[in-house]
């Protein structure tokens, strides 16, 4: 009950958490794909993913001036501006235009989500318990379901700009539930504590190896499958689909468990959980082992980025939270940034299997980054009380 409670609490923000999977759950299973339209290697397509990345980072910056202008309908100005940028890359065959083209989407897709994200911390302030976990696992959910219709849709030879308009048409309608009102909050009378940079800075770079761990298992557990180990269309599409099912079950049970124990333990313990999984899809001799590992990747990391997010919103200020959540964001998400350069050249270099390898080498530098966010004071001031 713990979890339907927390997911009517933000029912408009998970809204919005949902209509972003949809669309990156479709474009992770179409991977392979658009790399074929493109003609493109592998370092060539990892470069070019560089343009969602950019747009990303671009706008964690502008999401707060744009949060303050949009106000109530700031959820829904962000999914519409999504739709229609997702129209663009699957009609793109010149390399530089789907570049431009996952610019214009990294920046819807960052608007977004910064504004959902700090609606969700400024609702698990005003009703004092966790929510973010439930968020996220509706973003899994989501993203799950787009990967197994591409599947399907890969199955028949439908193009990716006729799904990709068919999600738009879907998200439009839902854009009707996520108008949402806020409270500004002011800084306190007195107010001395300065800026958060050390909460913001070791948080932002937890969120940054969940994400970066994330995106590269969305871009290329499709082409392992395919290509190292030689499965279908669909058997490539399950992949990224596995690990959103399994993301979606763990960030589940992380809501539940988030209300029993600290975010700290939880952390370090997902970081070796899904460092486990990578190694596995790493050795994996069959498309089906794969999928084990991508399950097990999926189930430890999904919490870490929600808690790495969830943290930041607890140790600053009330008035600083959206500024600290978009700042934390623009680190965590510049692993979109790094981690497509990073995969195509490990696996231009070495094959895909060592740079799932790398994956689980770099999970593994989420456990000091816990400790050392263990010792920073917490605000117990909340907004609401």
């Amino acid at each position: 009950m713990s979890i339907l409670s927390a997911l009517y609490l933000s029912r408009r923000p998970a809204t919005a958490f949902v209509i972003i999977g949809l669309f990156w759950g479709c474009f992770a299973a179409y991977v392979p794909v658009f790399k074929d339209q493109l003609g493109a290697s592998d370092a060539l397509f990892g470069t070019l993913l560089l343009g969602s990345a950019t747009g990303l980072v671009s706008a964690m910056w502008l999401a707060p001036h744009a949060d303050r202008i949009l106000g109530a309908r700031g959820m829904q100005v962000g999914a519409v501006f999504l739709a229609i940028a997702w129209l663009l890359p699957g009609a793109m065959t010149v390399p530089v235009f789907f570049a431009m083209a996952m610019g214009l989407v990294g920046l819807a897709s960052g608007l977004l989500d910064v504004v959902m994200n700090a609606r969700v911390s400024e609702l698990e302030a005003k009703h004092d318990r966790p929510l973010m976990n439930a968020n996220h696992a509706m973003f899994s959910v989501a993203y799950a379901v787009g990967a197994l219709i591409v599947g399907a849709a890969r199955e028949v030879g439908l193009p990716p700009i006729l799904v990709f308009a068919g999600v738009g048409v879907v998200v439009l309608t839902l854009t009707l539930f996520i108008r949402m009102d806020f409270t500004v909050v002011e800084a306190e009378d007195g107010y001395d504590g300065g800026y958060p940079l050390w909460p913001i800075a070791l948080c932002g770079a937890i969120v940054l190896v969940a994400f970066m761990s994330e995106a590269t298992v969305e871009a290329w557990s499709a082409l392992h499958v395919e290509r190292t180990l030689g499965g279908g269309a669909a058997e490539g599409a399950f992949g990224p689909a596995m690990l959103g099912i399994t993301m979606a079950i763990g960030r589940f049970s992380g809501q539940v468990v988030a209300e029993r124990l600290r975010e700290i333990p939880v952390v370090i313990g997902a970081a070796f959980i899904s460092a486990s999984g990578a190694v596995i899809a790493a050795f994996a001799p069959t498309p089906m082992v794969a999928y084990l590992g991508f399950g097990i990747l999926g189930l430890g990391v999904s919490v870490i980025g929600p808690m790495g997010l969830a943290l930041v919103g607890k140790l600053v200020a009330p008035h600083l939270r959206t500024e600290a959540i978009s700042r934390t964001a623009v680190i965590g998400f510049s692993g979109f940034f790094f981690a497509p350069v990073m995969m195509g050249l490990i696996s231009e270099a070495f094959g895909l299997r060592i740079a799932f390898l790398g994956v689980a080498v770099l999970l593994s530098v989420a456990v000091p980054l816990a400790l050392a966010v263990r010792r920073l004071p917490r605000v117990t001031t909340r907004q609401g009380s």
